[in-house]
């Protein structure tokens, strides 16, 4: 396969619930059809495709590259929200990331909408690649509203938390203060020696599916197509373009582009599917977990004995001999399959 150009960071699929209608296998249909090797996947607050995206992706000879686009919470700004990227390098990158989602629903619940604090990242950011989240990132709003001291604050704070691993993003898809964002954007990053990287904030594959896009939003929102009030926060021009779609739409800045390459060698998560993981269940000291496993049960048998058959009966000891000879039979296939702590867990 060429070398790729370009690769899309940034791509919301049907699993972001709110937004997005790709669905992951025709993406990698479209994908591989498009020339290009890697792909994100970076669903609104949540990582549900992540199986099915990163199988879909290996099978079809296409780098899949997890992450998540999130919602932060700031208190100090009357509770405002701004967007941000967050992609996994490694294991460590997929396991902090999956702790802050996870916090974000737990604790970060605001009007029906999981958020992070910036706080919580400052202990969760190893393994990970920020990407700044365009003009919906805190540095954008502060760009977009004209306030660079602020944004060049907010930026160093990025900078420092995610040392050469940050990013700030550039979109160019017809929606609005994207051109006055982008211009403010490539001057702070010049200044601040930080990167820029280029996406399109895919929502779906092609130009014509935006309509589809609409009415998922529409139903997630409550609203009809047809209301004019309501709120309109894409276009037509978030779908899967092609690295040379992308090329001419940032010729004059060239290394947005060779940015994502860069992102998506740096991305190198892999998953170990198809392999049992629990966890480890407390085994008296000892004892092996196959040993206990057996004493647990057949202590659980007596139990039930005392309730099932008379101890003073002449043939106790006929009728007990069939349920421990039955237990044992059970518990050598338990075993053999090397499931003892699966039970054990269940039990508990």
């Amino acid at each position: 396969m060429a070398t790729p150009s370009f690769v899309h960071l940034r791509l919301h699929t049907e699993y972001s619930l709110v937004n997005g209608v790709v669905r992951i296998k025709p993406l990698m249909k479209a994908v591989a059809e498009r020339g290009m090797s890697a792909v994100a996947l970076t669903d609104q607050s949540n990582m549900f495709a992540t199986v099915k995206f990163y199988r879909a992706a290996m099978g079809a000879g296409i780098k899949p590259i997890i992450g998540a686009d999130l919602w932060l919470y700031d208190e100090q700004d009357n509770g405002s929200l701004s967007r941000l990227v967050l992609l996994c390098q490694n294991h460590d990158g997929y396991l902090n990331l999956s702790r802050l989602i996870t916090r974000s629903f737990n604790e970060g619940q605001h009007r029906g909408v999981p958020t992070l604090k910036k706080e919580w990242i400052v202990d969760q950011s190893d393994g990970l690649i920020c990407l700044s989240g365009g003009r919906e990132g805190d540095v954008g709003q502060a760009l977009t509203a004209g306030n660079a001291g602020l944004a060049r604050e907010r930026l160093d704070f990025w900078t420092a938390l995610f040392p050469e691993r940050l990013y700030l993003e550039l979109q160019r898809t017809g929606r609005d203060n994207e051109d006055l964002y982008t211009t403010a954007a490539v001057e702070l990053a010049a200044e601040a020696g930080v990167p820029v990287v280029a996406t399109n904030d895919v929502h779906f594959l092609d130009e014509d599916d935006f309509d589809a896009h609409e009415v998922r939003v529409c139903i997630h929102d409550g609203r009809v197509l047809a209301d004019t009030r309501r709120p309109k926060h894409y276009s037509p021009q978030q779908y899967l373009r092609t690295p040379e779609e992308m090329a001419e739409l940032f010729a004059d800045i060239p290394e947005a582009l060779a940015n994502t390459v860069e992102i998506a060698r740096r991305c190198n998560m892999t998953m170990n599917l198809g392999t049992p993981v629990l966890p480890d269940f407390p085994i008296p000291d000892g004892l092996t977990i196959d040993e206990y496993f057996r004493k647990a049960s057949h202590e659980g048998l007596d139990e039930r004995l005392k309730i099932l058959l008379d101890e003073s009966a002449p043939d106790y000891a006929a009728k007990e001999k069939v349920y421990r000879d039955r237990l044992n039979i059970e518990l050598d296939v338990i075993l053999q399959m090397g499931f003892p702590g699966y039970f054990l867990i269940v039990a508990d």
